[in-house]
C-alpha cells in the first residue's frame, strides 16, 4: 500500500545500505505511452489520470550483503541514478518498475541475472552547501544527464507527494515471471527542491518522449536502514470459484 512508512519489514535482506543526497524529479505522462513499455503482468499506476515517470539520482553508502557488518572498512559507497515509474503487479499490489539503473559499482551488475536492469556508468554527485549537482553518462556515452538543484525547506507531504515516493516494493521480470522485491527504509523526510539546471536523455533511451513542463521536484538528505529483500515470484491473483 502506498504510505509514508513501510508496510512490512525485511527480515532477511540481501542488501543493506544508506541512501543520501537524493533528488526526485517527477513528470506526468499519458498512461498508454508508459504502459506500452511495461512487461506483461504489470499495469501502469495512475494519479489523477496520469502515469508518472521519475528520475532519481542519489548516493548509496555502506552497501553490503548478508552477514556483513556496517562498521567494517571498505564498504561500497557510490552514486546511483534510476529512471522509474509506478505500477501495479500481477497480484494487484503497488510498486515500482525501473526502466534503468545506472551505477559505478560493478558487483551490482550481478543483479541483472534477477531481471534488474543495472548498467555501468560514469556518475558524480557534488555539493557546495547550497546546491547539489548530479551528472552521469552510461558506459558508451549514451544516455546522459546533468542536474543541479537547490534544496529548500522541509515540507508536509501532500497526497501526491506520498503517492510518488511512498513505494515499498519493486518489480522485475525474469524467466517469463514477474518478481517482487520488498523494500524497507526509514520514512522519507522531504524538502522542496528548486531545479536550476537539468538536461537528460534517459527518457529517450527508455523509449519515452522527452518530458514536457517543469517537473515536480523533491529533495531528501537521505534515509538509513535501507534493506532490500530477496526477489519473490508474483503470480496473478486467482479469482474465487463460483
Amino acid at each position: 500500500m502506498v504510505a509514508v512508512a513501510p508496510e512490512q519489514g525485511v527480515r532477511f535482506p540481501v542488501l543493506r545500505a544508506t541512501w543520501s543526497a537524493q533528488t526526485f524529479l517527477h513528470w506526468p505522462y499519458p498512461p498508454e505511452r508508459v504502459q506500452a513499455l511495461l512487461p506483461r503482468g504489470l499495469t501502469v499506476d495512475r494519479y489523477e489520470g496520469a502515469a508518472w515517470v521519475s528520475l532519481t539520482p542519489f548516493v548509496m553508502a555502506g552497501a553490503r550483503g548478508p552477514g556483513v557488518r556496517a562498521r567494517l572498512p571498505g564498504l561500497a559507497t557510490f552514486p546511483e541514478t534510476n529512471l522509474r515509474t509506478c505500477v501495479r503487479g500481477p497480484d494487484g499490489r503497488d510498486g515500482l518498475w525501473f526502466f534503468s539503473l545506472e551505477v559505478t559499482w560493478p558487483p551490482l551488475l550481478a543483479a541483472r541475472a534477477l531481471g534488474v536492469p543495472y548498467r555501468l556508468g560514469r556518475l558524480r554527485v557534488t555539493g557546495d552547501g547550497e546546491r547539489v549537482h548530479y551528472e552521469g553518462t552510461r558506459a558508451g556515452g549514451f544516455p546522459s544527464y546533468l542536474l543541479t538543484v537547490r534544496p529548500g525547506a522541509p515540507i508536509t507531504p501532500s497526497g501526491r507527494d506520498v503517492w510518488l515516493t511512498g513505494r515499498w516494493r519493486a518489480y522485475s521480470r525474469r524467466l517469463g515471471v514477474c518478481w517482487r522485491v520488498p523494500v524497507f527504509h526509514e520514512p522519507w523526510s522531504l524538502r522542496r527542491a528548486t531545479v536550476e539546471t537539468w538536461e537528460e536523455t534517459l527518457t529517450a533511451a527508455a523509449g519515452l518522449p522527452p518530458p514536457s513542463g517543469e517537473p515536480v521536484a523533491h529533495f531528501s538528505a537521505g534515509v538509513g536502514r535501507v534493506r532490500l529483500g530477496a526477489p519473490l515470484p508474483r503470480l496473478p491473483r486467482r479469482r474465487p470459484k463460483k
